[in-house]
């Protein structure tokens, strides 16, 4: 199985990680280091972008935004 990708963010903002797991993370497995996790997410491009931009974004509130703001934010420049 796949596995996938989450964005941890510790308590009081003091630590935001990449998680890879193949089940859903919980409280008993990830609860002493982070307070929330958010995901799964499609790319990792897209859990980066959630991970650096997404505290107090209000453009970046959920995966599917984070997704599309990443493949965006990737493509600016390029000509079509």
């Amino acid at each position: 199985m796949r596995k996938l990708i989450y964005v941890g963010y510790g308590a009081f903002g003091m630590r935001c990680d990449l998680i890879r797991c193949a089940d859903v993370p919980t409280a008993a497995e990830y609860g002493q280091r982070y307070g929330a996790v958010v995901g799964p997410f499609r790319t990792v491009r897209g859990a980066e972008f959630m991970r650096k931009h997404g505290d107090n974004n209000p453009h970046c509130r959920t995966v599917a935004d984070a997704e599309r703001l990443a493949k965006r934010s990737s493509t600016v420049g390029e000509k079509s």
